[in-house]
């Protein structure tokens, strides 16, 4: 669960660098305001101007944190539907809402996987592709989620080259991912499918080497025999 919108005071604002910065700007211009030329009055005004954008970015962060933090029982209750369109009745906001207005947040990012998913467990392929496709966060697992969910909806659809190519860049985006054994034998279950039989055996080997305890290794040896038929 998330955690909700922590209050940022004065005091904290002002430990932050640039922020620390845009005071001493302000107080220098207040106290040499003959003295200051044009040009360093942009640069001024450029910090200004830069600490407002990271403050705004922050503040929709937070509030983006807890309007996700509402809506995840929904999800996670399999309330798709209400969890894209939210429960004002509960002064519950839907995910579709918080990408609206704060995609360009970290966790409004993150909220866009959640959007994907909802679209594809209601088997709105389209909408989930788009949401999946345009994450844009820093994040590798969500990263890494983005392009699985392309590959599932790609391999639905019975694009298998598409498939094994976001599967392999899922599994390359975080190898330290503990889905990573499942999209290495997804990649592979797809290139076997297209005749990419060197490709797939060198991620099943792969998968036994780095994943030997992984669930989805017990699928291997099916892959392996299937590749070199």
């Amino acid at each position: 669960m998330l955690k909700p919108r922590k209050r940022i005071t004065k005091k904290e604002l002002k430990q932050d660098q640039l922020v620390t910065t845009y005071f001493k700007a302000i107080d220098f211009l207040r106290n040499n305001r003959k003295l200051v030329s044009g040009t360093l009055t942009g640069l001024v005004i450029a910090v200004i101007v830069i600490v407002a954008y990271l403050n705004n970015r922050r503040s929709d962060n937070m509030k983006a944190a807890t309007d996700l933090a509402g809506v995840l029982e929904y999800f996670n209750g399999g309330a798709y539907q209400m969890a894209i369109n939210g429960d004002p009745s509960h002064n519950i906001t839907g995910l579709k809402s918080i990408v609206e207005n704060y995609g360009g947040s970290e966790t409004g990012e993150q909220a866009k996987i959640y959007l994907g998913d909802c679209y594809y467990y209601l088997g709105n392929y389209d909408a989930a592709l788009k949401y999946f496709k345009d994450y844009d966060g820093n994040d590798k697992f969500l990263q890494a989620s983005a392009y699985a969910g392309i590959a599932e909806v790609d391999e639905i659809e019975g694009d298998a080259k598409d498939a094994a190519e976001y599967y392999d860049r899922a599994a390359s985006r975080d190898s330290k991912n503990f889905l990573a054994a499942q999209y290495l034998v997804g990649a592979a279950r797809n290139y076997i499918k297209v005749g990419e039989k060197d490709r797939a055996l060198s991620l099943l080997t792969r998968v036994q080497k780095d994943f030997p305890n992984s669930p989805y290794e017990s699928n291997v040896e099916l892959y392996i025999a299937q590749a070199k038929l």
